[in-house]
Protein backbone atom coordinates (compact mmCIF):
# COMPACT_ATOMS: atom_id res chain seq x y z
CA UNK A 1 0.00 0.00 0.00
CA UNK A 2 2.74 1.96 1.03
CA UNK A 3 4.61 1.43 -1.95
CA UNK A 4 1.60 2.30 -3.95
CA UNK A 5 1.19 5.87 -2.73
CA UNK A 6 4.71 6.30 -2.89
CA UNK A 7 4.24 4.85 -6.68
CA UNK A 8 0.97 6.94 -7.15
CA UNK A 9 2.39 9.82 -9.04
CA UNK A 10 3.75 7.55 -11.31
CA UNK A 11 0.37 5.64 -11.97
CA UNK A 12 -0.93 9.13 -13.40
CA UNK A 13 -3.82 9.70 -10.68
CA UNK A 14 -1.59 11.57 -8.27
CA UNK A 15 -3.50 13.34 -5.47
CA UNK A 16 -4.72 17.26 -6.85
CA UNK A 17 -3.51 18.26 -3.97
CA UNK A 18 0.16 17.07 -4.44
CA UNK A 19 -0.10 18.25 -8.52
CA UNK A 20 2.40 21.13 -9.35
CA UNK A 21 0.70 24.33 -10.04
CA UNK A 22 1.32 25.26 -13.59
CA UNK A 23 3.25 28.41 -13.55
CA UNK A 24 2.54 30.95 -16.39
CA UNK A 25 5.61 32.25 -17.59
CA UNK A 26 6.60 34.78 -20.16
CA UNK A 27 6.87 32.51 -22.81
CA UNK A 28 2.71 32.09 -21.96
CA UNK A 29 1.22 34.49 -20.37
CA UNK A 30 2.83 37.73 -21.12
CA UNK A 31 2.73 37.56 -24.85
CA UNK A 32 -1.15 36.88 -25.01
CA UNK A 33 -1.80 39.64 -22.41
CA UNK A 34 0.75 42.23 -23.77
CA UNK A 35 -0.87 41.97 -27.01
CA UNK A 36 -4.62 42.64 -25.60
CA UNK A 37 -3.32 45.56 -23.82
CA UNK A 38 -1.69 46.61 -27.00
CA UNK A 39 -4.74 45.54 -28.39
CA UNK A 40 -7.12 47.77 -26.18
CA UNK A 41 -4.35 50.90 -26.75
CA UNK A 42 -4.81 51.08 -30.39
CA UNK A 43 -8.63 51.00 -29.86
CA UNK A 44 -8.64 53.81 -27.39
CA UNK A 45 -5.64 55.69 -28.28
CA UNK A 46 -5.83 55.38 -31.60
CA UNK A 47 -8.62 56.67 -33.52
CA UNK A 48 -7.54 60.02 -30.96
CA UNK A 49 -3.86 59.90 -32.72
CA UNK A 50 -5.11 59.64 -35.93
CA UNK A 51 -7.82 62.67 -35.64
CA UNK A 52 -5.22 65.15 -34.49
CA UNK A 53 -3.02 64.10 -37.51
CA UNK A 54 -5.86 64.58 -39.93
CA UNK A 55 -6.68 67.74 -38.16
CA UNK A 56 -2.88 68.74 -39.20
CA UNK A 57 -3.39 68.07 -42.52
CA UNK A 58 -7.42 69.63 -42.93
CA UNK A 59 -6.27 72.76 -41.02
CA UNK A 60 -4.09 74.12 -43.66
CA UNK A 61 -6.20 72.88 -46.72
CA UNK A 62 -9.15 74.42 -45.41
CA UNK A 63 -7.43 77.78 -44.60
CA UNK A 64 -6.52 78.00 -48.40
CA UNK A 65 -9.32 76.73 -49.66
CA UNK A 66 -11.15 79.59 -47.48
CA UNK A 67 -8.24 82.00 -48.89
CA UNK A 68 -8.65 80.80 -52.97
CA UNK A 69 -12.58 81.29 -52.27
CA UNK A 70 -12.11 84.87 -51.21
CA UNK A 71 -9.56 85.53 -54.15
CA UNK A 72 -12.18 84.40 -56.37
CA UNK A 73 -15.00 86.47 -55.05
CA UNK A 74 -13.03 89.59 -54.56
CA UNK A 75 -11.45 88.81 -57.93
CA UNK A 76 -15.11 88.35 -59.93
CA UNK A 77 -16.43 91.62 -58.19
CA UNK A 78 -13.36 93.91 -59.47
CA UNK A 79 -13.87 92.24 -63.26
CA UNK A 80 -17.34 93.23 -62.61
CA UNK A 81 -16.75 96.74 -61.81
CA UNK A 82 -14.21 97.05 -64.88
CA UNK A 83 -17.01 95.43 -67.38
CA UNK A 84 -19.08 98.58 -65.79
CA UNK A 85 -16.66 100.89 -66.12
CA UNK A 86 -15.75 100.25 -69.72
CA UNK A 87 -19.49 99.40 -70.70
CA UNK A 88 -20.74 103.04 -69.13
CA UNK A 89 -17.93 104.96 -71.38
CA UNK A 90 -18.76 102.78 -74.83
CA UNK A 91 -22.55 102.64 -74.52
CA UNK A 92 -23.45 106.26 -76.10
CA UNK A 93 -21.44 105.50 -79.10
CA UNK A 94 -21.74 103.26 -81.95
CA UNK A 95 -18.33 101.29 -81.21
CA UNK A 96 -19.27 97.76 -81.37
CA UNK A 97 -21.80 98.73 -84.46
CA UNK A 98 -19.38 100.25 -86.55
CA UNK A 99 -17.08 97.12 -86.22
CA UNK A 100 -19.44 94.55 -87.05
CA UNK A 101 -20.38 96.29 -90.01
CA UNK A 102 -16.78 96.53 -91.06
CA UNK A 103 -15.84 92.94 -90.03
CA UNK A 104 -19.30 91.36 -92.39
CA UNK A 105 -18.16 93.60 -94.91
CA UNK A 106 -14.23 92.65 -95.25
CA UNK A 107 -15.28 89.02 -94.98
CA UNK A 108 -17.83 89.62 -97.85
CA UNK A 109 -15.28 91.34 -99.95
CA UNK A 110 -12.40 88.62 -99.46
CA UNK A 111 -15.16 86.24 -100.55
CA UNK A 112 -15.23 87.36 -104.04
CA UNK A 113 -13.53 86.20 -106.81
CA UNK A 114 -13.97 88.89 -109.11
CA UNK A 115 -10.79 91.33 -108.37
CA UNK A 116 -13.49 94.52 -109.19
CA UNK A 117 -15.96 93.53 -106.75
CA UNK A 118 -14.24 93.48 -104.55
CA UNK A 119 -12.52 96.83 -105.00
CA UNK A 120 -16.02 98.30 -105.16
CA UNK A 121 -17.14 96.36 -101.94
CA UNK A 122 -13.95 97.52 -99.57
CA UNK A 123 -14.83 101.24 -101.54
CA UNK A 124 -18.08 101.46 -99.76
CA UNK A 125 -16.68 100.38 -96.67
CA UNK A 126 -14.34 103.49 -96.34
CA UNK A 127 -17.16 105.40 -95.17
CA UNK A 128 -18.01 103.18 -92.37
CA UNK A 129 -14.11 102.86 -91.40
CA UNK A 130 -14.36 107.14 -90.71
CA UNK A 131 -17.69 106.51 -88.91
CA UNK A 132 -15.44 104.16 -86.78
CA UNK A 133 -12.66 106.20 -86.27
CA UNK A 134 -14.79 109.58 -84.96
CA UNK A 135 -16.72 107.06 -82.81
CA UNK A 136 -13.63 105.52 -81.31
CA UNK A 137 -12.24 109.06 -80.97
CA UNK A 138 -14.98 110.45 -78.66
CA UNK A 139 -15.23 106.98 -76.88
CA UNK A 140 -11.47 107.62 -76.08
CA UNK A 141 -12.34 111.45 -74.94
CA UNK A 142 -14.87 110.01 -72.66
CA UNK A 143 -12.64 107.38 -70.93
CA UNK A 144 -9.77 109.75 -70.38
CA UNK A 145 -11.95 110.80 -67.25
CA UNK A 146 -11.21 107.74 -65.57
CA UNK A 147 -8.86 108.18 -62.65
CA UNK A 148 -5.49 106.57 -62.73
CA UNK A 149 -6.09 103.94 -60.62
CA UNK A 150 -8.86 102.67 -61.75
CA UNK A 151 -7.36 102.92 -65.24
CA UNK A 152 -4.56 100.67 -64.25
CA UNK A 153 -4.19 97.01 -66.41
CA UNK A 154 -2.02 94.51 -64.51
CA UNK A 155 0.54 93.10 -67.06
CA UNK A 156 0.49 89.75 -65.24
CA UNK A 157 -1.27 87.25 -67.58
CA UNK A 158 -3.43 85.90 -65.27
CA UNK A 159 -5.97 88.41 -62.66
CA UNK A 160 -5.50 88.36 -59.35
CA UNK A 161 -7.08 90.68 -56.73
CA UNK A 162 -5.80 94.08 -55.71
CA UNK A 163 -3.25 93.36 -58.44
CA UNK A 164 -3.51 96.66 -59.80
CA UNK A 165 -2.76 98.16 -56.62
CA UNK A 166 -0.27 96.25 -55.10
CA UNK A 167 1.88 95.70 -58.03
CA UNK A 168 1.55 99.14 -59.69
CA UNK A 169 4.92 99.38 -61.12
CA UNK A 170 3.26 96.23 -63.34
CA UNK A 171 0.63 97.74 -64.88
CA UNK A 172 -0.09 99.92 -67.76
CA UNK A 173 -2.63 103.12 -68.04
CA UNK A 174 -5.64 101.40 -70.52
CA UNK A 175 -6.63 105.37 -71.14
CA UNK A 176 -2.98 105.78 -73.26
CA UNK A 177 -3.69 102.18 -74.81
CA UNK A 178 -6.94 103.22 -76.05
CA UNK A 179 -4.99 105.98 -77.49
CA UNK A 180 -2.52 103.94 -79.20
CA UNK A 181 -5.56 102.55 -80.24
CA UNK A 182 -7.42 105.08 -81.59
CA UNK A 183 -4.82 106.15 -83.39
CA UNK A 184 -3.81 103.25 -85.19
CA UNK A 185 -7.42 103.04 -86.76
CA UNK A 186 -7.08 106.41 -87.90
CA UNK A 187 -3.29 105.40 -89.60
CA UNK A 188 -4.72 102.67 -90.99
CA UNK A 189 -8.31 104.42 -92.39
CA UNK A 190 -6.29 107.17 -94.18
CA UNK A 191 -4.10 104.53 -95.84
CA UNK A 192 -0.96 106.52 -94.72
CA UNK A 193 0.95 103.44 -96.18
CA UNK A 194 -0.56 103.41 -99.58
CA UNK A 195 -1.39 99.99 -99.31
CA UNK A 196 -3.58 97.93 -101.71
CA UNK A 197 -7.83 97.85 -100.70
CA UNK A 198 -7.23 94.43 -99.72
CA UNK A 199 -3.54 94.76 -97.15
CA UNK A 200 -5.60 98.16 -95.58
CA UNK A 201 -8.47 95.36 -95.30
CA UNK A 202 -6.91 93.27 -93.56
CA UNK A 203 -4.58 95.56 -91.84
CA UNK A 204 -7.67 97.26 -90.32
CA UNK A 205 -8.98 94.15 -88.99
CA UNK A 206 -6.49 93.63 -87.09
CA UNK A 207 -5.95 97.01 -85.80
CA UNK A 208 -9.76 95.93 -84.69
CA UNK A 209 -9.08 92.66 -82.85
CA UNK A 210 -5.77 93.92 -81.20
CA UNK A 211 -8.29 96.88 -79.50
CA UNK A 212 -10.62 94.38 -78.46
CA UNK A 213 -7.79 92.30 -77.10
CA UNK A 214 -6.97 95.28 -75.20
CA UNK A 215 -10.66 95.50 -73.92
CA UNK A 216 -10.87 92.29 -72.24
CA UNK A 217 -7.57 92.72 -70.98
CA UNK A 218 -8.28 95.14 -69.45
CA UNK A 219 -11.84 93.43 -68.29
CA UNK A 220 -10.12 89.72 -67.52
CA UNK A 221 -6.51 89.47 -68.06
CA UNK A 222 -3.90 89.01 -70.68
CA UNK A 223 -4.70 84.92 -70.70
CA UNK A 224 -8.35 85.28 -71.27
CA UNK A 225 -8.22 87.87 -73.69
CA UNK A 226 -5.85 85.86 -75.70
CA UNK A 227 -7.85 82.33 -75.06
CA UNK A 228 -11.02 84.30 -76.48
CA UNK A 229 -9.40 85.61 -78.93
CA UNK A 230 -8.28 82.74 -80.61
CA UNK A 231 -11.56 80.65 -79.81
CA UNK A 232 -13.28 83.29 -81.70
CA UNK A 233 -11.34 84.34 -84.54
CA UNK A 234 -8.59 81.56 -84.36
CA UNK A 235 -5.45 84.19 -84.78
CA UNK A 236 -3.04 83.71 -81.95
CA UNK A 237 -2.35 87.48 -80.29
CA UNK A 238 1.18 87.17 -81.42
CA UNK A 239 0.25 87.30 -84.94
CA UNK A 240 -2.36 90.51 -84.21
CA UNK A 241 0.88 92.49 -83.05
CA UNK A 242 2.75 91.48 -85.58
CA UNK A 243 -0.23 92.26 -88.51
CA UNK A 244 -1.07 95.84 -87.31
CA UNK A 245 0.98 98.59 -88.92
CA UNK A 246 4.62 99.45 -87.27
CA UNK A 247 3.71 102.75 -85.65
CA UNK A 248 0.36 100.97 -83.49
CA UNK A 249 3.08 97.94 -82.62
CA UNK A 250 5.68 99.75 -81.48
CA UNK A 251 3.94 102.15 -78.89
CA UNK A 252 1.87 99.06 -78.25
CA UNK A 253 4.54 96.80 -76.97
CA UNK A 254 6.12 99.97 -75.37
CA UNK A 255 3.05 99.50 -73.08
CA UNK A 256 2.75 96.40 -72.40
CA UNK A 257 6.33 95.25 -72.10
Amino acid sequence: MRQEEASGGKSGMGNPATEPIPVFSNKWFWPDLVERRDNTARAIVGPHLHDHQFSQYMDPFILVLLAATAAYIVNGKQQRQRIALLSEHLQPFQVEKQIETLTQGYLRAMGEQDDERRRQILSLLEDSEQVLVGQFGRFCTSFQKVSEPQARVSRLPVSLPFATQLLASNCFDMRQMLSVHGKGLERVARNDAALSPRDKAFMMTAEILLMQHSCHWFCKSKSVASARMLARNKTPHEQLVQSVSPETRAAYKALVG
